[in-house]
């Protein structure tokens, strides 16, 4: 069966590549060897996908970002423009470190804003919101809200991405969808 995804005719997709069905790859993007993409995600213009990187289903990538190998986008992620991870802690252009590439890994519904920069070795959790322009240089927990260089956590998100309020028993209530979520030592579930 033939996999079914559109490329504008100014992107580049490299064989080795397996692209799921029903994925937009947009001008000027250059999609590298041995990544794989899933189904349903929209890469917009100007985008770099560099080899062995893994991106799950909906993804969706606003323009001008980099994806470096090592980063795995599970589900559901978001990339706001201009966005960029890293894939070396101590990149010297003399000193040829490419097998000394680190993992980054986005969980499922994490949103990063525009501008924003992902030191590699630091995971973002599940559904967590980083402010366009933060500068990850540590693990971000799900439902987190974290903004500034480097990042700091001011708050947590729903899944809806609404920002949440807890009561004295830990409870919020998310005001879209009325799911709620439960804060205990500092770490938030839906329940």
């Amino acid at each position: 069966m033939e996999t079914k995804y559109f490329a504008h005719e100014t992107a580049i997709v490299d064989e080795g590549c397996k692209i799921g069905n029903g994925t937009k790859i947009w001008h000027f993007s250059h999609i590298m060897k041995n990544c794989m993409i899933g189904e349903n995600c929209n890469i917009g213009q100007n985008v770099v996908v560099s080899p062995e990187v893994v991106l799950g289903r909906n993804v969706k990538i606003q323009n001008n970002v980099s994806l470096y190998t090592g980063v795995i986008c599970e589900d559901d992620v978001f990339l706001g423009p201009s966005m960029v991870f890293t894939n070396v802690t101590n990149p010297r252009s003399a000193v040829v470190r490419r097998g000394s590439y680190e993992k980054t890994l986005v969980k499922k519904g994490a949103s990063i804003g525009a501008n924003a920069t992902i030191v590699c070795g630091h995971d973002i959790g599940e559904f967590a919101f980083i402010g366009a322009g933060t500068v990850v240089t540590k693990e971000v927990p799900p439902y987190a809200l974290v903004v500034g260089n480097p990042s700091r956590q001011i708050g947590w998100m729903s899944e809806y991405g609404h920002r949440l309020e807890f009561n004295e028993e830990g409870i919020a209530e998310c005001p879209e969808s009325k799911e709620k979520y439960l804060l205990k030592n500092n770490r938030v579930t839906k329940i």
